[in-house]
């Protein structure tokens, strides 16, 4: 997975939608001056994608926030000093604080960072969702479809009038089919226009 979604290939992703697909040109002219600017902070990714694991976008955010305050920044050095207990005490479930230590402990024993698909998904408490998270907001994958997202499901719903019943894999992937090889930045403005500021791991 390589970081390749700085400005020049932004625009030349947008572009490329525009042309494609009349919703996304709406979106990208509504939203044109804003966009994604991965980070490669490969950790802080994790840890928010999994205090936002199958919960409310809301939820998510309270829960975020809390961790920040308790830990200063995301590091693996800062969970580790944290504890299980504080990082429950946030709001996480015992299964993602658990996880989540876990992670940091092998970061600081020396393991490499994550950066392939197949890496995240060896990671306790990573599943198919976090990975793709990871890969768009802190790689900057230029061609990332997050099947299993349900805000990207809503947001296909409402601008496809595709009912969310057929939007399974098979169904997700015909409606993104125009959209590659820059899916990410396709699902950006879909979520960005979710909600009122942009969506951010």
């Amino acid at each position: 997975m390589k970081h390749v979604l700085d400005a020049t290939a932004w625009t030349a992703g947008c572009r490329h939608l525009a042309a494609a697909d009349p919703v996304l040109a709406g979106l990208i002219d509504a939203y044109g001056e804003e966009r994604l600017a991965p980070h490669g902070d490969v950790f802080a990714t994790l840890a928010r994608a999994i205090a936002g694991q199958q919960i409310s976008v809301l939820a998510a955010e309270r829960i975020w926030q809390r961790l920040l305050d308790r830990l200063g920044r995301a590091t693996p050095a800062a969970v580790l000093v944290a504890g299980e207990a504080d990082l429950a005490a946030c709001g996480l479930t015992r299964r993602k604080a658990a996880a989540l230590s876990a992670i940091a402990a092998g970061l600081e024993a020396g393991a490499a960072i994550p950066d392939s698909r197949e890496a995240l998904l060896a990671l306790p408490g990573v599943g198919p969702w976090t990975a793709d998270m990871v890969a768009i907001f802190a790689l900057g994958a230029p061609d990332v479809l997050p099947l299993a997202d349900i805000g990207l499901h809503r947001a296909i719903a409402g601008h496809y009038g595709v009912p969310r019943e057929n939007l399974d894999p098979e169904g997700l992937q015909r409606v993104a089919a125009p959209w590659r090889p820059w899916r990410s930045i396709a699902v950006w403005y879909l979520w960005r226009a979710l909600d009122p500021v942009p969506v951010s791991y």
